[in-house]
């Protein structure tokens, strides 16, 4: 998951149109307020586009709240071009800088070799190809949102789909139930943590024909992880 902080929206939709054509998914925040509050509340995303001059809070104080939560590379695209400003940013913790306007493809090559250097998937190809990330045997397209196991196909719901996602973007992660509630709680029914728990016990039942329900594993007093081999 890419998130995309930009107050304009005309280039949002560029920037998030691009990306997803590359098999990416996005999140777009039009305001440094919504950026924050999105890191704050448990948000996850693998790198982040963020503008400076926003509404609410600054990309200065986007960039802090992004550090203070964890190391997602942050990709800063400015219309300022000062050359102190740039090296400030970069020692506050950005990881790369590109100065509007800026051409896409470029800012396709600095986002892949930031999830390079941070050990993140990174998407490949574009048009309506397919974009899968592989974790031992299964094999996961959130864009065609199609998911198998040990080569066959296993039937999803939505909260399924998006919790198996979040496992396969961040393979070495514990996750909190409440931080995998926070990322499917799109579904009206799910309005409390700890139908979490039910959701993966309906994963590794269906995930057990396959023989590899077990690369969930339950994190006692905090939640789920993968199993790598």
């Amino acid at each position: 998951m890419i998130l995309v902080v930009e107050d304009d929206a005309s280039i949002s939709d560029v920037i998030r149109t691009t990306l997803e054509r590359e098999g990416y998914v996005c999140r777009c925040a039009y305001s440094g307020s919504e950026a924050c509050l999105l890191i704050e509340g448990g948000f996850i995303f693998d790198a982040a586009i963020c503008d400076l001059m926003l509404p609410g809070a600054t990309g200065e104080e986007v960039l802090a709240a992004i550090r203070a939560q964890g190391d997602a590379p942050v990709i800063v695209a400015s219309a300022k071009s000062d050359v102190s400003q740039r090296v400030a940013l970069l020692r506050e913790g950005a990881d790369d800088y590109l100065v509007k306007p800026f051409d896409l493809d470029e800012l396709l090559a600095r986002l892949e070799a930031v999830l390079r250097r941070k050990g993140a998937v990174v998407a490949s190809g574009s048009g309506g190809e397919s974009h899968g990330v592989a974790f031992r045997e299964w094999r996961i397209d959130e864009q065609s949102r199609t998911f198998s196991a040990a080569g066959a196909s296993v039937s999803l719901t939505r909260t399924e789909f998006d919790i198996l996602a979040a496992f396969v973007r961040h393979p070495k992660k514990v996750f909190t139930k409440r931080e995998l509630f926070e990322i499917v709680r799109h579904e009206e029914a799910l309005t409390d943590e700890r139908t979490i728990s039910t959701h993966v016990s309906n994963i590794r039942r269906k995930l057990k024909e396959s023989g590899t329900q077990d690369y969930i594993e339950t994190v006692w007093g905090i939640g789920f992880k993968l199993v790598e081999e």
